[in-house]
């Protein structure tokens, strides 16, 4: 195995921010900027509606309520296509031999 090769390997399995760790680490990075961004809004905005998450489930108007509305959309807006791109990124190989 030559010297690049060895260096790689070590740097991967030293856990840098690389991959699906990178990955995880931005989407919950996201995920929390939407809930401090749904609770400063609430703080600073006045008049709000109850939000209504997927249209069914009413959260209080409360800076709590929209940060909890704000992590769970952006959650569940990004989590469903990480989720496919997860699925098919381990499956391809296996359906294509």
């Amino acid at each position: 195995m030559s010297e690049r090769t060895e260096d790689i390997n070590d740097h991967t399995q030293s856990g840098g921010l690389r991959g699906p760790r990178l990955v995880a680490i931005l989407y919950v990075a996201l995920v929390a900027v939407a809930g401090l961004a749904g609770v400063l809004v609430a703080v600073f905005v006045d008049g709000l509606r109850p939000p209504r998450f997927l249209f069914l489930v009413p959260f209080p108007p409360t800076p709590l309520g929209f940060g909890a509305y704000g992590a769970l959309t952006i959650a569940l807006v990004l989590g469903i296509p990480l989720a496919l791109v997860i699925y098919v990124s381990q499956n391809i190989d296996e359906k294509a031999t």
